[in-house]
């Protein structure tokens, strides 16, 4: 065989530098086929070849030991193959290859703690046996020692790892001697620590100073990776000092472990001692006495820090002193899931899973990304926090006991904690071997085909001589990937399932008590009538209950992402009754993922949403076609309309229809816009059409009522106002209109205007009046036409005429204001194009005198002192508060009076196309500009929100957490930013108004 193709075959990269390194004289001697078997064992053959011949530069006699046996060698060639970083230490440090000599076994034992604490203390020349050791070596020499040892204990510990015969098995004993070792490290950093403060201060005040170090995290839980920053929290206590110098002092004890762990030394640093998850975080101090972190915990710490204390363990200083501390600690961890906040701290553990991950690192991610490790982690925390508090057994720190215990305990299925156990131990597995070669900190997969072949080989145990392609390894981590979303589902809802349903299944099953803790945890307020409903869609042995047993599990989880999972629990039921055995309602749950999420979101978001789905159940097979969700344009409403009202003579039976058509409508847009298939300027388009399409139906049947088959005296028009006439409204809008008719020819003007008035009062009743039985869940369309000349003391409805006179003779500027916003929304359509010519002179004059400028500003500020509702904060009333959508709006409508009669791209009844057309011509800056037109979004946007959101009309931002956090996420905020959107709003608003105030009062 030639030497390319024995490279090859040994799984080498690089062939030519192979060849290379294979002709060095510090080989000769060396039996080639000997030398090829061991090359073959290591994970990266090239690597392991030049670091051997650098080695034996180095130490000439380490040749008798790769000429060796395998029994002999076999550890050599795993060590230099998989790690070109210890590989590196051995050639600074060729003393310790006899690290090589000591016999492995295919089954490992971890180290004793202590006597890694002895060996650690020792290289410092510190005495183990001292109850506060203190080294003999200090400064730069001492560090060097310390990380000189430490990496010595970390060699022999990863050749045992990587002789095992099954590094899974193994893995859970290397996670807790790497932790071991880590702490032993900080041991005789401390012990470095406290002779270097020895000299600044009293040797006697430093021997008095007790210190603690309680490890957190992995550390914490005995789970650490080869190279992660080390987690702790420092706990003092000195007796006969007073408290400000014992802090002092423990304070310079913490710094000079981190120095002597991380700082500039000959040997580099071993990893960062990160103490930020001590009480108040960066801003806390570095030490604090144990009363004094009780004292944080009994009345500031957050949900989180409690969870976070679940892994604290004394892992060097004073034991007895850590111990009193983990005592303490203890009972606060698991009284945790009974405290305020709980569920939102634990969604937001949730969201930090995928948190700041960049889009580029996402799919290569092993900890954070979809399927990672901290999946695993934040299913089998939050269920040891949620049972554990009255089951014992469950407070373990380590993942895989406390998986173990899960299961043990009947809270995982056996099945499924085997396979969560397993993923878990690959996962970290490939963490471990990653990080093992350079040993530097990383979670990703390596994207090169070279280093997914050497991954490949690293993970397999010796008893494997297979080399894996790269695609073998991707596919088994994707495979693991999808096993872990799966079984955190299983896992999480199905015990609560076999509670519910009462089945016999060998697999887990939960106490009603523990199944309702569980469903607290998650997000339910009412875990009882959440059983209650689990129970009811279960039971039985239908083919529909059947479906929801394997379905359930999956959408208990999206509807608990929703603000109200209990209103969403609820809504699901009603729906799925209703729907009974629908063949496609199950074959879409089934068959369909993001059907099945789409409706757990919008019924645990969305109360408005949630009722129409109740009473239009069938509506539910739009959300598997986002075609279906297309809003039906107003000529194809229009058109439905004549042809109910074609069958449907009688008008309350035509006016059923009509209003139907329009809820089923606003059920339509409602889903798309939170199905993100529309934005704001079509939402307010599509709900404009509807609603103008309702109006021009109960207008043709009024006529009809009227006429009483008779011929029409008049035409009637019916103008839209306000934000109608703008086509800008929102689910709780009402139609603003004015009403004008135009006699028929022969007809006289008294006889008209009867009719007119009797056909407008019949459009406000048919659109408005309860109808037998009633329309479930409608939001009923009101009619208000106070903004018609005189207000509500003019006549309901004029003739053309009659407004040509009263414009011509009495018009006032608020009139005309308001004429800004007119648009025909139903009616003869001859009527409608006099009636915008017979308006436009009024609302774009040429000039705007004076007097009427000051008569504007009069009224505005009489509207805001008279109108805003008493008790209301004005900075938080999205409608008429201060920079809400009344200044916006004033202020454009001020600016098109102004300007408009003299350009045309003004005249538009949009705010928005209005707006547009104001930053074009420089009327406002574009800073301004942008400002208003985000802030009118925005106010919008919420007052569409509480409606959609809570079911109620309210022009308010809401002063509950959870409506506002509802609110929140409508306007396209992340959960549990809240805070945030809040804090967005009133900041912008206050801008609003100082540039409202600036330009509207010339202020």
């Amino acid at each position: 065989m030639s030497l390319a193709r024995r490279l090859i075959s040994a799984g080498f990269s690089d062939l030519d530098k192979g060849g290379r390194f294979l002709g060095a004289r510090e080989l000769d001697g060396i039996d080639q086929e000997t030398l090829f078997a061991g090359l073959h064992l290591s994970a990266s053959p090239d690597t392991a070849l030049q670091t051997l011949v650098r080695l034996i530069e180095k130490h000439p006699a380490l040749r008798e030991l790769a000429a060796a046996d395998q029994d002999r060698s076999e550890p050599l060639y795993r060590l230099l193959g998989a790690s070109e970083a210890l590989g590196e230490f051995l050639i600074r440090h060729p003393e310790h290859l006899d690290v090589f000599d000591e016999r492995v076994s295919p089954e490992p034992q971890a180290q004793d703690p202590a006597v890694l604490r002895a060996r650690l203390l020792a290289s410092v020349r510190a005495d183990a046996a001292s109850p506060r050791p203190v080294a003999g070596l200090t400064g730069p020499a001492a560090y060097a020692a310390l990380r000189t040892a430490y990496r010595r204990g970390l060699t022999e510990l990863a050749i045992r790892d990587l002789c095992a015969a099954s590094p899974q098995d193994a893995m859970p004993i290397v996670g807790a001697e790497l932790a071991d070792l880590a702490g032993a490290a900080i041991e005789a950093a401390l012990a470095v620590s406290r002779a270097e403060a020895s000299a600044t201060f009293d040797p006697a005040d430093v021997a008095a100073v007790r210190l603690s170090v309680i490890g957190m995290g992995k550390c914490g839980a005995r789970e650490l990776n080869y190279i992660s920053d080390v987690d702790v929290i420092y706990v003092i206590e000195a007796q006969g000092l007073e408290d400000a110098h014992a802090a002092t002092i423990g304070t310079a004890l913490a710094s000079g472990i981190s120095r002597a762990i991380s700082s500039t030394a000959p040997e580099p640093g071993l990893w960062e001692v990160d103490a930020n998850l001590r009480p108040e975080g960066k801003s806390g101090p570095l030490v604090r006495t144990l009363p004094s972190h009780l004292s944080y915990y009994a009345r500031w710490a957050d949900s989180w820090e409690f969870q976070a204390l679940l892994k604290a363990r004394t892992i060097a200083g004073d034991r007895e002193l850590g111990a009193r501390y983990e005592e303490a600690v203890q009972p606060l961890v698991w009284a945790s899931s009974g405290r305020e906040g709980f569920v939102e701290s634990v969604q937001a553990m949730r969201r930090r899973v995928t948190d700041n991950i960049a889009p580029a690192e996402e799919q290569r991610q092993i900890k954070l990304g979809p399927g990672g490790l901290r999946d695993v982690e934040f299913t089998v925390q939050l269920l040891q926090l949620v049972h554990g508090k009255s089951d014992e057994t469950l407070r373990c720190r380590d993942t895989t006991s406390a998986i173990a215990a899960l299961s043990a305990g009947g809270y995982i299925g056996r099945a499924d904690a085997a396979a969560f156990d397993s993923a878990y131990r690959y996962l970290r597995l490939l963490e471990h071997r990653i990080q093992l070669f350079q040993l530097r900190r990383t979670h990703l997969m390596p994207t090169s085909e070279d280093a997914q072949r050497f991954l490949a080989k690293a993970v397999l145990g010796p008893f494997s001589s297979e080399r894996p392609h790269p695609d073998a390894l991707i596919g088994t981590w994707q495979k693991t990937k999808r096993s872990v979303r799966e079984l955190h589902e299983r896992i999480f809802y199905r015990p609560l399932l076999n509670t519910a349903a009462s089945l016999s299944s060998e697999d887990a099953r939960l106490s009603p008590e523990a199944a309702q803790g569980r469903l607290a945890a998650l997000g339910y307020r009412d875990p009882r009538g959440a059983m209650r409903h689990i129970e009811a869609l279960t039971a039985g042995v239908s083919r529909r209950a059947a479906l929801q047993r394997q379905l359930l599990p999956i959408l208990l989880g999206w509807l608990a992402e929703g603000v109200d999972p209990d209103a969403g629990l609820l809504a699901f039921r009603r729906v799925s009754e209703a729907l009974g055995t629908t063949h496609w309602y199950l074959g879409m749950l089934r068959d369909s993922q993001a059907a099945a999420e789409r409706l757990c979101h919008v019924l645990s978001n969305s109360r408005l949403i949630a009722d129409l789905l109740e009473v239009s159940p069938e509506s539910v097979a739009w959300l598997g076609n986002d075609k279906e969700l297309k809003p039906v344009s107003f000529e194809g409403q229009w058109q439905e309309i004549q042809s109910k009202m074609s069958r449907h003579a009688e008008p309350e039976s035509a006016m059923r229809l009509i209003r139907l058509i329009r809820r089923r409508e606003i059920l339509r847009i409602a889903i798309a816009d939170s199905s993100g298939l529309l934005d704001q300027d079509e939402v307010g388009t599509a709900l404009a059409d509807t609603d103008r399409a309702a109006v021009l139906g109960a207008l043709h049947v009024a006529e009809n009522i009227v006429s009483d088959g008779g011929p029409l005296k008049t035409h009637v028009l019916v103008v839209a106002m306000g934000r109608q006439g703008g086509r800008e409204i929102g689910y709780g809008s009402d139609a603003d209109v004015m009403y004008v008719h135009r006699a028929q020819p022969g007809a006289g003007d008294e006889e008209a205007q009867k009719q007119a008035l009797a056909i407008v009062a019949q459009v406000s009743s048919l659109l408005t009046q309860p109808l037998k039985p009633a329309i479930k869940a409608e939001r009923v369309l009101t009619v208000d036409a106070d903004l018609r000349p005189e207000g509500k003391n003019g006549a309901m409805v004029r003739s053309l005429d009659s407004y040509a006179e009263y414009y011509r003779r009495w018009s006032l500027i608020w009139e005309a204001q308001a004429l800004l916003r007119a648009q025909p929304m139903a009616g003869d359509d001859g009527l409608a194009a006099d009636f915008v010519d017979l308006v436009d002179p009024i609302r774009y004059p040429v000039t705007l005198a004076d007097t009427e400028l000051r008569e504007i500003r009069r009224i505005k500020a009489r509207v805001e002192s008279e109108r805003l509702p008493r008790g209301a904060d004005p900075a938080r009333h999205v409608k008429l508060g201060r920079g809400g959508l009344s200044d916006v709006e004033w202020l454009v409508q001020l600016l098109q009076l102004q300007h408009a009669g003299k350009h045309p791209a003004l005249r538009t009844t949009s705010t928005m196309e209005a707006l547009d057309a104001i930053e074009e011509l420089e009327l406002l800056g574009k800073k301004d500009s942008q400002l208003l037109r985000d802030t009118w979004r925005m106010a919008s946007r919420i007052r569409s929100a509480n409606v959609i959101c809570t079911g109620r009309a309210s022009d308010l931002l809401p002063a509950s957490r959870r409506d506002l956090e509802a609110v929140a996420r409508w306007c396209g905020y992340a959960p549990g930013q809240a805070a945030v959107f809040e804090e967005d709003y009133l900041r912008m608003s206050r801008r609003t108004r100082a540039v409202f105030e600036r330009q509207f009062y010339g202020q």
